[in-house]
């Protein structure tokens, strides 16, 4: 028996490959396959099933590029109608796997088509289960992604989900292993940990929806209290994983078109297409395309992408590193990002060499401290989650989530220089490049962000530990 763990980071997303004797399950797979189906022929393996936990609202599963590829049956449990073939299990149903045995556990909650997967071993013992985003490590799945589609409540979902875990999951043997879909960092729950597997007993001591003596209505409070809006693009990738794509080869062909700085300003024109800077913040800094929008591949590219931008067809062009073309035009696709047109080639050293550019001024924390030392008034915004501002803010500063700033522009409008920061400098360039995007030109952007702030002695609040760098 081999399982491994395919964890992709900025999307903060586990995809799981199991063998035994010659055959192979991939559970919630990635947009891109190949790397499924090249260790399936290193294990000279056969991929005979494709098993989805529920249709995904982050990313944008491979599974029909998967099952076109091998002819491998897709999987979905109970309550689930795709728009093409596949298999809806039964409750309790059982797929052989070699030596090895998975047994469908409907847990409807996060969404009502969600199912766990449980792996019995060569013994029948029960093994392990693959919860997707019913049970994660230190949390539960949010239970308001389904409730417009399907006529009801977070509440009542979150009714659902607790019986499902009290029901089926909580049932199981403290030494059954737990492979959740996703750990910290992201948008599917509130409180998920660092670690991406773990077991039912650890679940049962430190995961406070797993309490013991917890009744059904402080489940519903907890889980439901301080849920954030989702991302807008969370119902397109439903739509894409439950409906059908485009298959992935075509998306990368359409988005590595090189172009000239004269195509490129055309296209962009005709098109009003999005130019999306992936560089890293500091060359951002010193110069950019008017009007185009950072967000660096060197953060959690995708999950902004989507936050931030949020229409899965706006069409965009790109600014990258040289050779990451076709590595930024995957990264967009795996959450439904697919109307890429085509690069600048050679990269905006190439526009700065006939064209105009612009730039945003970027102090250390050291000069932020003069300035603030010697004006009370400076205009101070903090762009980190709210979870961060609680844990340790600047007594002045006005708080405006990136998540969330497309919304709150009214805030922004104060005749002087504006001084923006985050933990470590990522979000804070990304909301510059927004507001300069919308005319909004006094920005400044406060290098290395809260984290510098603390260690030249701005004055903050008593602060908790805080695990975000970006």
């Amino acid at each position: 028996m081999k399982i491994e763990q395919i964890y992709t980071g900025c999307l903060a997303q586990g995809a799981y490959y199991i063998e035994s004797n010659g055959e192979v399950a991939i559970i919630d797979p990635l947009r891109e396959v190949k790397p499924y189906i090249d260790r399936a022929k290193a294990d000279n393996a056969k991929i005979k099933y494709i098993f989805e936990t529920h249709f995904h609202a982050d990313f944008v599963s491979g599974h029909l590029t998967l099952s076109k590829e091998t002819d491998a049956p897709i999987v979905y449990g109970p309550n689930a109608e795709p728009s093409f073939e596949a298999i809806i299990a039964q409750d309790g149903q059982e797929f052989k796997l070699g030596e090895l045995t998975f047994v469908v556990l409907h847990t409807p909650g996060h969404t009502l088509e969600s199912t766990t997967y449980l792996l019995k071993d060569k013994n029948g013992k029960n093994h392990a289960i693959f919860s997707g985003d019913t049970l994660f490590l230190g949390d539960v799945g949010r239970p308001d992604l389904a409730q417009k589609a399907n006529h009801i409540t977070q509440e009542q979902l979150a009714e659902i989900l607790f019986d499902s875990l009290r029901n089926k999951i909580m049932i199981l043997e403290d030494d059954v292993i737990v492979y959740p879909a996703h750990g910290a960092g992201s948008a599917c729950g509130k409180n998920l940990s660092k670690e991406t597997v773990g077991t039912i007993g650890d679940q049962k001591e430190t995961n406070y929806a797993l309490r013991a003596n917890m009744t059904k209505e402080e489940f519903v409070k907890e889980v439901t209290e301080g849920l954030l809006p989702p991302p807008k693009y969370f119902p397109l990738n439903v739509k894409m994983n439950k409906e059908g794509y485009e298959d992935i080869d075509q998306v990368i062909k359409r988005g590595t078109r090189a172009m000239n700085p004269d195509e490129f300003e055309t296209v962009a024109n005709e098109t009003n297409a999005l130019i999306l800077d992936v560089r890293s913040q500091d060359d951002y800094a010193e110069g950019h395309i008017p009007r185009s929008i950072f967000i660096g591949l060197g953060g959690s590219f995708a999950p902004w992408v989507g936050a931030l931008i949020g229409d899965v067809e706006q069409p965009i062009l790109l600014i990258t590193p040289e050779g990451k073309e076709e590595e930024t035009i995957t990264r967009l696709s795996r959450v439904g990002f697919d109307n890429t047109l085509g690069y600048l080639n050679g990269g905006f050293e190439n526009w700065k060499q006939s064209k105009e550019y612009d730039t945003v001024e970027s102090i250390t924390a050291e000069s932020f401290k003069t300035i603030i030392d010697g004006d009370s008034e400076t205009a101070i915004f903090d762009v980190r989650k709210q979870g961060e501002f609680t844990a340790g803010y600047m007594n002045n500063a006005n708080h405006t989530p990136l998540d969330y700033i497309n919304d709150h522009f009214a805030k922004f409008s104060s005749d002087k220089k504006m001084y923006l920061h985050c933990a470590g400098g990522y979000r804070s360039m990304i909301a510059a490049s927004i507001l300069k995007s919308r005319g909004i030109h006094n920005v400044v952007d406060i290098k290395g962000g809260f984290t510098a702030i603390k260690e030249v002695g701005i004055p903050v609040t008593d602060t908790t530990c805080s695990t975000s760098t970006e």
